[in-house]
């Protein structure tokens, strides 16, 4: 379900006009968050890190409205979910696309995204997109400490879904610190919207207890 937003009577309206000419109208910001409570909740509840990670970065864009806008045939549209379109990495080194809708209680959605997972990892090839436009873009590359992050782009689409990549979790002074990326078309959100999903997804990521394992 998506409404149209009026472009002429949006606040947005200046900042969309200006950057939606750009050829290159996404920015990217890269931040680390503390995961350890949320790692010793995966490792106490027995269930995926990554999922749970995931779902919670989720949790957290579906709390910021910006997160929720895309571009389609020049209009602005928000939706009332996004859901995730995710990299999952194969025994052979080889990766395809993964699809999963956002469900708001973990068990539900951990139960389905296992069942993706699985279905991809048994597959070969990408396999194309069926999810449509109100996807965020993931990736994870758990083997890298990244400090910045640049993406394919193929600029004769018209793209505008955020992309959120995930780097190798490490230790620091006791804590689980892990690297994250997020890229955002500029028509839509800006530094401070930004800011409110990395705000949104720390408090999620600091919440440890199972009973949180529904987290919105």
């Amino acid at each position: 379900m998506k409404r149209k937003i009026d472009i002429n009577t949006w606040v947005r309206k200046d900042h969309f006009n200006f950057f939606n000419t750009f050829e290159e109208p996404f920015f990217g910001v890269t931040v680390d968050v503390d995961c350890t409570a949320t790692y010793q909740q995966a490792k106490t509840a027995g269930v995926s890190f990554f999922l749970l990670y995931l779902h919670k970065s989720l949790a957290a864009a579906n709390q910021i409205e910006n997160f929720s806008y895309r571009i389609i045939d020049g209009e602005v549209w928000q939706y009332k979910q996004v859901n995730a379109a995710t990299t999952v990495n194969r025994p052979d080194g080889t990766f395809g696309f993964g699809y999963l809708d956002f469900l708001p209680d973990f068990g539900k959605f951990n139960k389905k995204a296992q069942e993706e997972i699985q279905k991809v990892k048994q597959s070969t090839g990408l396999i194309p997109s069926q999810a449509g436009d109100n996807v965020i873009h993931y990736s994870a590359l758990p083997w890298l400490n990244f400090k910045s992050l640049s993406h394919a782009r193929r600029f004769s689409i018209h793209d505008s879904c955020p992309k959120i990549s995930f780097g190798q979790l490490r230790e620091e002074a006791g804590r689980k610190i892990m690297t994250i990326s997020i890229h955002v078309n500029h028509a839509l959100v800006d530094g401070y919207h930004v800011s409110q999903y990395v705000a949104a997804y720390q408090d999620l990521l600091s919440q440890n207890t199972i009973e949180n394992l529904q987290l919105i």
